[in-house]
């Protein structure tokens, strides 16, 4: 079976200085460097969001940042404007040793719906593309890496799981956002769909 080694979003909007800072964030990129390699198929998901996005919180006027509202597609956290398309924000970190040719898959590209998985909107349904890609190549397992683990690493795992994908997510490639318990809550997510923890 082919393994693939998948980097979600290492953005400079996620890393240190970023509206959407994820703690210790650029403490993962030296981590994710070594690991890439080890492997000869090296997949990126890319956050890319249209201005006005409905996940900003500057869409929802009278809203704070990381509250909630009910949308078509579920619950939504309202984040700071963040990796808006074609900005020096959404750009991948300077420090990320990036394979030539590496495909990247981006997300969130729709402004009336978030994504957080590699592959399916938040609506549950709709593809985004990882998957395709993937099969393309034969890879039947990846290693999943990047930010933050208690949302798109943690929805692209439990997505890799229900399409059939040995799952791996190594710890210290990624960080999270944690907020009321929402990292280890995702890590018993992933243990109980059977993704393993390195």
């Amino acid at each position: 079976m082919k393994t693939a080694l998948v980097i979600i979003d290492v953005q400079n909007d996620f890393c240190f200085g970023g509206p959407l800072a994820v703690p210790d964030a650029d403490a993962v990129i030296p981590v994710i460097n070594d690991l890439i390699g080890g492997f000869h198929h090296v997949f990126l998901t890319q956050d890319w969001h249209p201005r006005g996005h409905v996940s900003f919180v500057s869409s929802h006027p009278g809203h704070v940042p990381f509250s909630r509202v009910t949308l078509p597609a579920g619950e939504q956290v309202l984040w700071p404007d963040h990796c808006v398309e074609n900005t020096p924000g959404a750009e991948f970190h300077s420090a990320l040793k990036i394979p030539f040719g590496s495909p990247v898959v981006r997300k969130g590209t729709r402004r009336d719906i978030d994504s957080y998985s590699a592959f399916l909107e938040n609506d549950r349904k709709t593809p985004i593309g990882l998957d395709d890609l993937l099969r393309e190549v034969g890879v039947g397992g990846i290693v999943v890496a990047g930010l933050a683990t208690d949302f798109c690493v943690l929805h692209t795992a439990l997505d890799a799981r229900s399409l059939g994908y040995d799952v791996t997510v190594v710890e210290a490639a990624c960080r999270g956002i944690d907020t009321g318990g929402s990292l280890a809550a995702a890590w018993k997510q992933m243990a109980d769909v059977g993704v393993r923890r390195a």
